[in-house]
């Protein structure tokens, strides 16, 4: 299961709109497919991805805390089969 929410390109432009606080995110390829699921300040976790060309496309829900998104993490990452 992936997060209920839509591809967006990665580049600068949607980096620089993500939210400074703790979130789950997924990496995907041109194609839609999940690459990569993790977490942490959702801006800062992006910021890496696009300097080390992770992904095309990504997609994030914000959590309520630290813990929330570490747990959601791995449920996303179980469910995807990473």
């Amino acid at each position: 299961m992936s997060l209920p929410k839509r591809w967006r390109s990665l580049d600068r432009k949607t980096v620089a709109g993500a939210p400074e606080r703790y979130g789950v995110y997924e990496l995907g390829d041109s194609e839609g497919e999940i690459l990569e699921v993790g977490w942490g300040v959702v801006r800062d976790e992006l910021k890496d991805a696009l300097a080390y060309a992770s992904g095309e496309q990504v997609r994030w829900e914000a959590c309520e805390s630290k813990a929330h998104a570490k747990d959601l993490a791995r449920e996303h990452r179980e469910r995807a089969g990473l």
